[in-house]
């Protein structure tokens, strides 16, 4: 088993920047994929972001390259999501997820354990 709790969303301008941590406890941390995804109101939780258990291979959606980094500290058993040069539509529930076997990948299917989320607010 895996627990993951989220904090740091909030509300912020556009343009502004936010850091969301996905703190874990439980099963070993350092084994497992981490992915980060959200879900605005009426749509259907998208892929954000994913960083292998090693934090060597990484991948993001479109939508965020270029914006939003993935890391992670294994000695801490934590996974962070920086969040810069914001926009409105990044607005919604951010949930952080654990995946035991597939990597760091996009699709929400292989992801075991997932928080509670935190919710971004980016006003225009």
């Amino acid at each position: 088993q895996v627990q993951l709790v989220e904090s740091g969303g909030g509300l912020v301008q556009a343009g502004g920047s936010l850091r969301l941590s996905c703190a874990a406890s439980g099963r070993t941390f350092s084994s497992v994929a981490m992915g980060w995804f959200r879900q605005a109101p009426g749509k259907e939780r998208e892929f954000v972001g994913a960083i292998s258990w090693s934090g060597v291979s990484t991948d993001y959606a479109d939508s965020v390259k270029g914006r939003f980094t993935i890391s992670r500290d294994n000695a801490k058993n934590t996974v962070y999501l920086q969040m810069n040069s914001l926009k409105p539509e990044d607005t919604a529930v951010y949930y952080c997820a654990a995946n035991q076997y597939m990597g760091a990948v996009a699709n929400p299917r292989w992801y075991d354990y997932w928080g509670q989320g935190t919710q971004v607010t980016v006003s225009s």
